[in-house]
């Protein structure tokens, strides 16, 4: 079942070792040249307060410990860096085997990351070089800017910005922007 369509799917992890996961994922995605196949991966985190010894502290726990979210488009290559990543035991929905995963749905991973306050926009854009844009959302939100570079498979874009009289450049998803009539 290979798939070249981008989806999320669950990891199963060592417990505790969740961070680590997500890390070296990510190393090895780069260094073995994965990255037009393994975009985004998440440790889903909820920060709540605790009140010990008469201190109010921020506390980060895991919202699923034990288990990582990975968006990536699913091959063989990519399945094998991610399956044998070390702290890795499996894919949730994959029934051994060797056999490949199933996604998560997109109303499952939208509920998720919704609840992390990650964006969930699909946005569809048809964009050209030098082309002006209004900024939504981050650092340089309520500026408008000019797209210097698109990357229509990682939906991220470069834009130049002008702050204090001097171009600054930012890389942007494509949710973060809306395009000027």
């Amino acid at each position: 079942m290979e798939s070249f369509e981008k989806s999320w799917y669950v990891l199963h992890t060592y417990s505790g070792y969740e961070n680590r996961v997500k890390a070296n994922i990510e190393s090895r995605a780069q260094s073995m040249r994965m990255g037009d196949y393994i975009f985004r991966v998440v440790v889903p985190e909820e920060t709540t307060k605790e009140v010990k010894n008469g201190k109010e502290k921020e506390v980060i726990n895991k919202t699923f410990p034990g288990y990582v979210l990975v968006e990536m488009t699913m091959t063989d290559e990519s399945w094998y860096v991610v399956r044998n990543t070390p702290g890795v035991t499996g894919f949730v929905g994959s029934h051994g085997a060797g056999s490949k995963p199933a996604p998560l749905l997109p109303e499952e991973i939208n509920s998720i990351l919704k609840s992390l306050g990650m964006n969930i926009r699909n946005v569809e854009l048809s964009l050209s070089l030098g082309e002006t844009i209004k900024i939504i959302e981050g650092a340089f939100a309520g500026l408008e800017g000019q797209v210097t570079e698109i990357d229509d498979e990682k939906r991220k874009l470069k834009v130049n910005v002008e702050m204090f009289g001097r171009e600054t450049s930012t890389e942007l998803d494509f949710d973060q922007i809306e395009q000027l009539s």
